[in-house]
């Protein structure tokens, strides 16, 4: 008979050489598996974009001069024709220093002696057209008596006319010397300052909204003094909101008018757009990385637009350049390079198999598949360098 110490003796070693031999033995990798499955694939390119009105008015100042504070702030509602969105009233005159103060004092002094000086001549032509108008009526008696010649008479009233046309000269004199005088005083009139809001509304010249709307901008908000051409407020309709998106001019070329677009990252839910216009001529934009790179604006419509969208918001935009809805297709971490062409590793019935592949469009997580695998086959995720043709395999998670 066989002892019991013999027979515990040949378990454990029948068991330890099942262990060598398990050990010795090649494991299977553990992988992750992804089927291949067929239908819709769409492929859209990203860019950031912002809202705007359709239609901003950007009020400008028409002539230099001081503009009074604003009554309105941004947001505010404005109606075509009524409401006032700045006055803008004459600039005051600038300060003088001592030697301008001094030269102005002189000019108003010089042009009260010339008033004085003209005023003088006028009393003297005055006296002289009296003198001859007497001259002539004793020149009219003596006439009557034949006392002296009509050409004597004639020239006594033609003495009168030229004195009278001296007063008429005089008199325009007197008037240029008093304006003389109102302009050198006028030299003396220094900044007043704070101009009471009745005051500004009978001096200002308002500026009218152009349209029904809401104030968008306010570039001038105090009271201060503009040139000529200044930007004063902008002005738009809220309602009528769009979407601006610069893209890299080799994306824009695939974008179509018409394209589905999906605006995401704006603080709401996803919402719908359509491409109204690709604009035809782009700009060079430096990059945060100090490239310098040519965009291209994309302008969207919104299909649903959301009230809590404002002027100026930002967005992201999903722009469709391709769809298809019948699309054999592969998770994008499955493929890798091998020499020139796609390929990815088909678990066959524990074995990894190198599949070459012909690769169409591809999103961020899928591609098309052209040629090489059909659906419904197992492909691995995320291949490593363990993986090679006819290795072992085990799927990391199994199918309940």
């Amino acid at each position: 008979m066989v002892s019991k110490g013999k027979l515990i003796g040949g378990g454990v070693a029948a068991v330890a050489l099942t262990a060598f031999v398990w050990a010795i033995q090649p494991q299977p990798v553990l992988v992750e598996e992804a089927l291949v499955s067929q239908g819709p694939l769409s492929l859209s390119i990203e860019g950031d974009g912002q809202t705007r009105v359709q239609e901003v008015y950007r009020i400008f100042s028409p002539v230099a001069g001081r503009v009074s504070r604003s009554l309105l702030d941004v947001g505010d509602v404005t109606i075509a024709g009524e409401t006032v969105i700045v006055r803008i009233m004459p600039q005051d005159p600038p300060f003088m220093d001592v030697r301008d103060k001094a030269k102005a004092d002189a000019r108003v002094l010089m042009a009260q002696a010339n008033l004085q000086v003209s005023e003088a001549a006028l009393d003297a032509a005055r006296s002289a057209a009296k003198l001859a108008r007497n001259d002539l009526e004793r020149a009219k008696k003596l006439a009557r008596s034949a006392t002296i010649s009509d050409a004597q008479l004639e020239r006594a009233s033609v003495d009168v006319d030229l004195k009278e046309a001296e007063i008429v000269r005089a008199q325009a004199t007197v008037a240029l010397r008093h304006s003389e005088l109102d302009s050198a005083e006028a030299d003396l009139i220094e900044p007043k300052g704070y101009v009471d809001p009745e005051r500004a509304a009978e001096l200002g010249f308002p500026m009218i909204s152009p349209i029904n709307g809401a104030v968008l901008k306010l570039a001038v908000e105090s009271e201060q003094s503009v040139p000529a051409g200044a930007l004063l407020v902008e002005v738009g309709d809220p309602d009528r909101l769009e979407v601006v998106v610069d893209l890299l001019s080799l994306d824009a070329v695939q974008v179509r008018q018409g394209a589905k677009a999906t605006l995401s990252a704006w603080g709401g839910p996803p919402l719908s757009a359509v491409v109204r216009r690709v604009e035809p001529a782009g700009f060079t934009k430096v990059s945060a990385l100090g490239i310098e790179e040519q965009r291209v604006n994309v302008v969207l419509d919104l299909v649903a637009p959301d009230a809590r969208l404002g002027h100026g918001y930002e967005v992201r935009a999903h722009i469709d350049v391709w769809s298809a809805d019948d699309v054999v297709q592969v998770p994008m971490s499955a493929l890798f390079r091998y020499e020139d062409s796609w390929a990815a590793y088909v678990n066959e019935e524990g074995s990894a198999r190198l599949r070459l592949l012909s690769v169409g469009k591809q999103n961020k997580d899928a591609a098309q598949v052209l040629e090489g695998l059909q659906k419904g086959e197992r492909v691995i995720l995320f291949p490593s360098d363990k993986l090679a043709d006819g290795v072992a395999v085990a799927p990391l998670v199994k199918d309940k």
